[in-house]
């Protein structure tokens, strides 16, 4: 496994097989990395993910990703933080979830945000610590694990966490 932390927007990542949105339970869009992913993939995205609804957390989904320059979206629901028990738990399920995606799909090459990290209130240094512990043991061979990260402070805390 190859892993890369780049500052970035995950909707203009076309070298990557599937992007993961950070989705809500009902995949509709809304704020964040799910709206940002929903308004770049088009209206198709929203009519597709209708019927995949509700996921729980930990659970991940997949579909086209239509206008986006990549094949697939994997849509992640993390847990929120002191509501969905065992947040750690479900954290680390949301990123087993959608590494299990790929190896199905045979996706190369996969870019992830900060789950759980923003509107879910999930502290940011233990979320990074957990995706990057997981993503590391669990990752198929030759898979190219990216996180795309919002800003630099926040890339920063995932690479502290990346050693």
């Amino acid at each position: 496994m190859k892993l890369e932390l780049i500052k970035g927007d995950i909707t203009n990542q076309p070298d990557l097989g599937a992007v993961v949105n950070a989705a809500n339970s009902q995949l509709a869009p809304g704020g964040g990395v799910a709206g940002a992913i929903h308004r770049a993939a088009g209206p198709a995205l929203d009519e597709a993910c209708r019927p995949l609804a509700p996921i729980s957390p930990g659970q991940a989904v997949i579909t086209p990703a239509f206008e986006l320059p990549n094949q697939y979206v994997i849509h992640v629901l993390g847990p929120r933080y002191g509501i969905d028990e065992p947040s750690g738990e479900l954290l680390a399920h949301a990123h087993r979830s959608a590494l299990a995606l790929c190896r199905e799909h045979a996706i190369d090459s996969v870019g992830f945000p900060a789950i759980s990290a923003g509107a879910f209130g999930y502290p940011l240094a233990e979320a990074a610590a957990i995706a990057i512990d997981t993503v590391r043991s669990l990752a198929p061979d030759g898979l190219l694990v990216r996180f795309v990260l919002f800003d630099e402070a926040t890339r920063e805390v995932f690479a502290s966490h990346a050693g």
